[in-house]
């Protein structure tokens, strides 16, 4: 990658040139979360006859006005973001018995414009996007705010209430978990040696009333350690059959977003040791 920037009164304008990527991994059968079909990464399509080293660029121009931070950007290239083909295994007679998933990296164009407004103890947060090339144009919008609570209950640590919407126009067809969910949440700092801070998250489906939770914790301990939790619960959902019943039930619904996760929670701690 090649980045030039330019610091300017009226601004920060980032240039990006990016002469390829790594192509996304996908969890395993053993890996959480997955979902119940297999990826084969190793066929992945690619609309870009050179592949994962297409040369792509990207522009991003940032500036605080006062108590607003405001960010435009664009990007042209290879999506990093994956949509899906379905592949059916057939048995000998020509009836399905399975999916495969095959990721396809098709060429995008998108603008994306993000904000950050300041008010004392609130921070109110935009980030939005338009992006064409992947099927259909659509857009994507996440805006909310966070309270931060300085100091509570007499001591030196912060405790912020997080509140987001998430739209996503491509309705059930999108590829994310979020395209008309409400999330709501919790970021607990205790200002300590340690540095010991904590995100605790729900996401609220408005159409299916699935939600899922998420934590985020971590701590130093003592000089050369450092522990980190992490932690998915995926709940009100319908457990769907394995295999091509599941996805034939899932067409069913199309509101659908986590009837595949519903066995997909799981609990990750990490110990890191500093030499």
């Amino acid at each position: 990658m090649i980045n030039v920037s330019f610091w300017r009164d009226w601004g920060v304008l980032d240039l990006y040139v990016l002469f390829g990527f790594r192509e996304r991994r996908f969890p395993g059968v053993n890996g959480r979360p997955r979902l119940p079909f297999p990826i084969d990464e190793d066929a992945a399509i690619f609309e870009s006859g050179a592949e994962e080293w297409h040369t792509d660029f990207a522009i991003r121009w940032v500036q605080s006005i006062g108590e607003l931070e405001l960010g435009l950007s664009y990007f042209s290239g290879t999506s990093r973001e994956p949509r899906f083909q379905i592949q059916a295994a057939l048995d000998p007679l020509g009836l399905p018995t399975g999916l495969t998933l095959i990721p396809v990296y098709d060429q995008i164009n998108q603008t994306g414009i993000d904000a950050q407004y300041f008010i004392g103890d609130w921070a109110w947060k935009l980030e939005a996007i338009t992006r064409s090339g992947q099927l259909d144009r659509y857009q994507a919008v996440t805006f909310g705010f966070e309270k931060t609570f300085v100091g509570i209950f007499g001591t030196r640590s912060d405790l912020g209430i997080v509140t987001e919407y998430l739209f996503d126009d491509r309705d059930a067809t999108a590829t994310v978990i979020g395209e008309d969910d409400i999330a709501f949440g919790f970021r607990y700092s205790l200002n300590n040696p340690s540095d010991t801070a904590a995100l605790l998250v729900s996401l609220f489906d408005l159409d299916s009333q699935e939600y899922l939770t998420t934590l985020e914790a971590s701590s130093r301990l003592g000089a050369n350690w450092k522990i980190i939790v992490e932690a998915s619960i995926f709940s009100n959902g319908r457990k769907r059959s394995d295999g091509f019943p599941g996805f034939l039930e899932a067409l069913s619904d199309p509101e659908t977003e986590l009837d595949f996760f519903q066995d997909e929670d799981f609990l990750k701690i990490e110990l890191i040791r500093y030499l």
